[in-house]
């Protein structure tokens, strides 16, 4: 029995047994503006479904239990044969398959699968981010496939299949299949075209041994990688199967695994091929132009997850708020304490609903909205996961000391906080792709304009915002020095039309006045205090 001295009292409850879906209005407000009505019921059950599982108690200990146990490298048996296996605590292979189930990689095969996917994605990355890694490869992996429709017709149904098979075999012998891809390496980095792994033609038509490293290989106990490596005609895309159709295992070396700051419950790896079977991928010479797609996709999930990171950060918050008291109320009600609340919530909104924006223009397929994310889905990958960080720490300070404590939860929100802005390229290179979208394909920037035009009159400080981004469209000369600058006014005021179209009053006065009106400081918590602020928190506060 616990002395007098041990009472606990003024603690919240814990953030448990709840709908994740349901209590975020801005995600199920953007579920039901961008899905066919006729869609609506079944999806809302399913991401409803999902919602309540990513929020109980028992998921949320999968997590802990998995971070805990991070993936161990096993290269070699007992009897000295080299095997090259990853070995993860069960919570991992548990967390896996319901993010298998919940269809993270069937978007490609279901009407409204875009924006289905984008709800559940950013709805699971609130229970654990490391598994989501090869969930996101194996959905990106597609749209690369279909380059070679042989190669589609075989692999496409196992990647966009809702079961997940764990064992290393044949992928004829496999409901379900999972992907990883290759495509840095030590010398180049981003350079992909400095790539030096070498692919010599075999005999059978399409097929090469490949010889090389790779730096970084993500979920390297996928069932096939897509890969870069020069071939005769240049730089090609490649898939690499795990496992060979006689069963044996493809030459495959796990040289280590990397020791990350973050995402620890996913083993990312470095890789030797050495006379490693691949079958191409596309047209020699045309890698980037094969796996492009593949790499649009993992950003766009890289704005997906710093999403859900952000509405967990501040959903953690606002709960906390809302049960201590400090200095007789609440902290909730404190003003200062509101004003940080309501500017991280705006954060976490804004986020939201631009990824599910561009989710739906996924679904579209329309040349206009092709168009626009070729614009939009750099620029929100720029922004979005540069702002995740930022918003991490700053919940964390919200709980005070407690949020520093690793049992809270925040710390690993924190350590995960910054990984989607270095991966799939870093934030030079998500801007230098916009100016190569601005100077090369006139299109996206007039899909761009339209798109923010359609809330044009509505809120004057978006209608500054625009007249002073145009003007600074208007030079594009010299312009690299400017390109992190422009690429955050491009999705700070993307953000803002779509926050005057369709979110609450309130919430769009304050991201206009303190995102594009300039009327606040460089930290949160410095919002107008004219505002309604307290509609802002309350619309954040994880209930449902």
């Amino acid at each position: 029995m616990a002395g007098r001295t041990h009472t606990v009292t003024n603690q919240p409850p814990p953030l448990a047994d709840y709908d994740l879906f349901g209590a975020d209005r801005a995600l199920t407000e953007a579920v039901e503006r961008h899905l066919d009505p006729e869609l609506l019921d079944e999806a809302h059950g399913d991401l409803a479904a999902l919602g309540r599982a990513s929020g109980s108690a028992q998921l949320q200990e999968w997590a802990v239990q998995a971070n805990e146990n991070p993936p161990r490298l096993r290269t070699h048996d007992r009897h000295g044969h080299r095997v090259d296996e990853v070995d993860f605590h069960p919570a991992w292979h548990r967390l896996l398959g319901k993010g298998v189930a919940a269809g993270l990689t069937a978007a490609w095969v279901r009407p409204g699968g875009h924006v289905r996917r984008a709800a559940a994605f950013l709805v699971w990355t609130q229970v654990e981010a490391g598994n989501l890694c090869p969930l996101s490869m194996t959905h990106a992996a597609v749209p690369a496939l279909r380059t070679d429709p042989d190669l589609a017709a075989e692999w496409e149904p196992r990647l966009t299949s809702m079961v997940y098979d764990r064992e290393l075999r044949p992928a004829r012998l496999k409901a379900g299949a999972l992907f990883g891809m290759g495509m840095t390496e030590k010398q180049g980095g981003s350079d992909v075209r400095a790539n030096t792994t070498a692919a010599r033609p075999l005999a059978e038509e399409g097929t090469y041994e490949l010889t090389g490293h790779k730096w970084f290989c993500s979920a390297p106990m996928s069932d096939g990688f897509l890969v870069l490596a020069q071939a005769p005609d240049g730089l090609t895309c490649f898939l690499v199967p795990r496992v060979l159709e006689d069963g044996s295992r493809n030459v495959f070396l796990i040289q280590r695994l990397k020791d990350k700051l973050g995402n620890r419950s996913n083993a990312s790896s470095e890789v030797e091929f050495d006379g490693t079977w691949a079958r191409r991928v596309g047209e020699e010479g045309r890698g980037v132009r094969t796996i492009i797609d593949m790499v649009a996709a993992t950003r766009l999930d890289c704005v997906l997850g710093s999403a859900g990171l952000m509405r967990q950060a501040v959903a953690q918050a606002v709960h906390h708020c809302t049960y201590r008291e400090a200095f007789g109320a609440k902290l909730v009600d404190k003003p200062l304490m509101r004003n940080v609340l309501a500017d991280l919530a705006l954060e976490s909104e804004a986020a939201t609903t631009l990824a599910l924006r561009l989710a739906a223009a996924y679904d579209d397929g329309s040349a206009q909205e092709r168009a626009l994310l070729r614009i939009a889905v750099p620029a929100a990958k720029y922004w979005v996961t540069k702002r995740c960080p930022p918003v991490a720490v700053e919940a964390a300070e919200c709980l005070g000391g407690n949020g520093y404590v690793e049992e809270s939860g925040l710390p690993r929100l924190v350590r995960e906080s910054p990984l989607n802005s270095i991966w799939e390229g870093a934030g030079n290179v998500q801007a230098l792709d916009v100016l190569r979208a601005l100077q090369r394909e006139p299109q996206a920037l007039d899909a761009y304009l339209q798109e923010v035009g359609k809330a044009r009159g509505a809120d004057h400080r978006l209608d500054g915002a625009i007249k002073d981004l145009l003007t600074e469209l208007a030079d594009l000369d010299g312009i690299e020095g400017r390109a992190r600058r422009l690429t955050e006014r491009l999705a700070l005021v993307l953000q803002g039309s779509l926050l005057v179209r369709f979110a609450p009053p309130e919430v769009a006065d304050a991201f206009c006045a303190a995102r594009l009106g300039g009327d606040a400081g460089a930290a949160f918590g410095t919002l107008p205090h004219t505002l309604d602020l307290a509609s802002v928190v309350e619309r954040a506060r994880p209930v449902s």
